[in-house]
């Protein structure tokens, strides 16, 4: 009994006790300094109203992203236009859906990723439009379609702009590696954007040609057919005869040589 009182009082413990004892520390800790610093953050986070980006901070993300090809001052370069008259609309648009910053030069600057929050776009677009005016935003009523004449918007459409697009709006291809994207996804804002800015090879519809009126009912077309659901059976990626007809030559002229074999077989 003495000695094995001996051997306790000694106290040799194992190592496992000494790691399992320093992470319940580490765990510990981490949890506390976890614990602050998500008190902090909510305690720091700030306001709508602070967050806002300001048209200094706008002119700094230009200089810092589009002044290499626009020119500090907006005055164009060889590889890239001047951005005096183009407005915020057009800065809008063609940064909110990635077109800018130009990736490549090519026949036609595509669609990709935006790399900036919708507070950066819009402050470098205000910056824009305090150094050199254009086309602004419209009206809520332009872009809301309450009042407006889908039927109307959509003639409007078919005479205007579905040789380009698609009367179906599915896009289409253009001449020297140029195309004109579909509309089945883009917004109001952007679909008024490209009437009045004309972006590529888009013409521009000032007032002369379509009232915010027609805008509208155009805008308000183009929404529906968005929303509704295709009645007629497959779309075939509603590019017309083009799908349609090759549909029918795989399917319909493999149907007719599959059935010429098998009765020609049966025959034999």
């Amino acid at each position: 009994m003495a000695r094995e009182k001996k051997r306790r009082s000694n106290g040799r413990r194992s190592p496992l006790a000494a790691a399992a004892l320093i992470g319940a520390g580490l765990l510990i800790t981490g949890g506390i300094y976890a614990g602050a610093s998500a008190a902090m953050a909510a305690s720091e986070t700030p306001t709508s109203a602070s967050t806002q980006l300001t048209v200094d901070d706008g002119e700094k993300l230009f200089q810092a992203n589009c002044a290499t090809c626009h020119g500090l001052d907006l005055q164009g370069t060889e590889s890239g236009p001047s951005l005096y008259g183009v407005g915020e609309l057009a800065v809008e648009f063609q940064v909110a859906t990635g077109r800018m910053p130009l990736q490549m030069q090519g026949p036609q600057a595509p669609q990709k990723p935006v790399q900036f929050t919708q507070d950066q776009i819009e402050a470098m677009a205000s910056y824009v439009q305090s150094v050199a005016p254009g086309p602004t935003y419209p009206e809520d009523w332009v872009l809301d379609g309450k009042d407006a004449d889908i039927a109307h918007g959509a003639e409007l459409f078919r005479i205007n702009c579905a040789m380009c697009h698609n009367v179906a709006a599915a896009g289409g291809a253009l001449t020297e590696g140029k195309y004109a994207p579909p509309l089945t996804s883009t917004s109001p804002l952007h679909i008024y954007a490209a009437m009045v800015t004309g972006p590529q090879n888009m013409p521009v519809f000032g007032d002369m040609n379509l009232s915010d009126e027609d805008k509208r009912d155009i805008i308000a077309a183009l929404i529906f057919q968005q929303q509704e659901v295709q009645v007629g059976g497959f779309t075939l990626g509603s590019l017309g005869p083009v799908s349609e007809g090759l549909f029918v030559w795989i399917f319909g002229i493999g149907a007719l040589v599959g059935a010429t074999v098998w009765i020609t077989a049966k025959s034999n």
